[in-house]
């Protein structure tokens, strides 16, 4: 194990982290609120920190797999850790249990909440702990990469091993200038939503915290009742609109810019990802305008950004949609699983997967006509390698048996499996708000302390796809040779 570049890497991380406090501390003083202190205090604990592990001395950049994996596993779990300083030092949430649980929920971009009244929270917290949505939605390592010097042929394993998706694919040669693409896109996606939302009404500090919520796709919100707070159906509308945005591969984008219609016309993925999208607002927006609206327009504007929300796993709500029918609701619970495209800062088991495993049962049919037929399982005109579909399956296996796991697990709070299992997808999915004891309209407050870190341990899981995060726990990793 090359501890150096761990070490180095990790201080960088953590410089950053530093770096990216400073907004809040700012607003803290031009609101000459009371957090001031809690700011300045964590940023010099966590900057030098970060630039006592800086200074690590290192004689060989490369490193393989294993350094990559507990890189990122270090990493999100110390970004975490040290995240969550403002909270507890400002005494906003003084149990350090419920600032890290909170802490990983926004860089996890989940969203699930332990506070029950954010808005007494100061203006400088409220801003960190949306920010760190949008740290975390396109990965807080792929953000080091883009801003640090290149660091040797191991860049590619970190990336590989925070990307979201079955396959990690480069834009471009150099996975630095990869990573600024990413950013660059992601950065003007941020820039037009905060112009759009300031345009609607919003503050330009609502419309900031807002959108970083939206982009990253995690559901942070300065108001209780989250997007019910702001009586606009043109806010509505834009942020459905950008959480679907937000849902989409990112490398698409680059290839928008490129001007390679094709590439976009002709992805499955995205094909598959607006098709649930528009047969799911319909079935809702049926089913709510003839048993509780009786208004179209309001109907498809409500199933629209729950729609968005749940599919993005942004965690935002319009309604409370937990006092829907069990149609609409079961509707909204497949959604959770499904989540947005592969490369995109959105959870869930990613559309891309759902699309392969459909793909192979439509395959597994058609040998029974057929049974010498050797059919390709095909997204496009390229055949998915046999490693790639052993994997996706075996994701798919794992993710059910952590979800009825930790379901079983969550329901000794003496809660029903219905708010049991509601609540481990939620998180497991990184879409924060759930169904009745974890719904919209609560907190996960209600939690026991161990329950809490148990939520917290699945958001890490669903964030870094399980594998990550379970093989850097696994005995046999510090063993052996990965």
């Amino acid at each position: 194990m090359n501890y150096g570049i761990i070490l180095k890497i990790q201080g960088n991380l953590l410089i950053f982290e530093a770096i990216g406090m400073v907004p809040g501390l700012l607003l803290s003083l031009y609101y000459g609120q009371q957090d001031k202190t809690a700011f300045i205090i964590s940023i010099l604990v966590t900057g030098i920190c970060g630039y006592v592990l800086s200074r690590t001395a290192v004689s060989d950049n490369k490193f393989k797999a294993k350094e990559a994996i507990t890189i990122v596993s270090l990493g999100w779990i110390s970004a975490s850790f040290f995240g969550c300083l403002p909270f507890i030092f400002s005494g906003s949430i003084p149990s350090f249990i419920d600032a890290f649980f909170e802490t990983v929920s926004g860089f996890t971009t989940t969203g699930a909440t332990i506070i029950d009244d954010v808005e007494i929270l100061p203006k400088g917290l409220l801003f960190w702990r949306s920010f760190t949505h949008w740290i975390g939605g396109m990965g807080i390592l792929v953000f080091t990469l883009a801003v640090v010097p290149a660091m040797g042929v191991g860049s590619f394993q970190i990336f590989k091993a925070e990307s979201p998706g079955p396959i990690a694919n480069k834009i471009v040669p150099r996975i630095k200038d990869t990573a600024k693409i990413l950013y660059t896109t992601y950065m003007g996606i941020t820039l037009l939503e905060i112009i759009l939302l300031k345009l609607g009404g919003m503050s330009l500090y609502q419309a900031a915290v807002h959108t970083f919520g939206t982009v990253g796709t995690g559901g942070f919100s300065t108001k209780n009742a989250s997007i019910r707070g702001f009586d606009s159906a043109y806010i509505h509308v834009v942020i459905s609109i950008f959480m679907l945005l937000s849902g989409v591969n990112f490398s698409l984008y680059f290839a928008l810019y490129k001007k390679k219609w094709r590439d976009i016309l002709d992805n499955e993925e995205l094909k598959f990802y607006l098709g649930i999208v528009l047969i799911s607002v319909i079935l809702i927006a049926v089913d709510i305008n003839t048993n509780i609206y009786h208004d179209v327009a309001k109907s498809i504007k409500d199933a629209l950004f729950q729609v968005s929300s749940v599919i993005t796993t942004t965690g935002y709500s319009t309604v409370d949609y937990d006092k829907w029918s069990a149609f609409s609701k079961g509707i909204l619970f497949i959604l959770m699983f499904v989540g947005g495209c592969a490369g995109s800062t959105s959870g869930g088991i990613k559309s891309i997967r759902v699309l392969v495993l459909l793909k192979l049962v439509k395959k597994e049919i058609s040998r029974v006509f057929h049974p010498r037929a050797v059919i390709p399982v095909k997204i496009g005109p390229r055949s998915i390698s046999s490693n790639t579909l052993s994997s996706i399956a075996s994701f798919f296996v794992l993710y059910i048996i952590v979800f009825l796991i930790g379901t079983l697990i969550i329901s000794l709070e003496g809660i029903g499996l219905i708010d049991a299992s509601s609540a481990v997808a939620a998180t497991l999915g990184n879409i924060g708000p759930g169904f009745g004891f974890a719904g919209p309209a609560r907190t996960y407050s209600q939690f026991s302390p161990y329950s809490k870190l148990l939520l917290s341990f699945f958001m890490l899981l669903g964030r870094l796809e399980l594998f990550t995060l379970i093989v850097f726990f696994t005995p046999k990793f510090w063993r052996e040779e990965v």
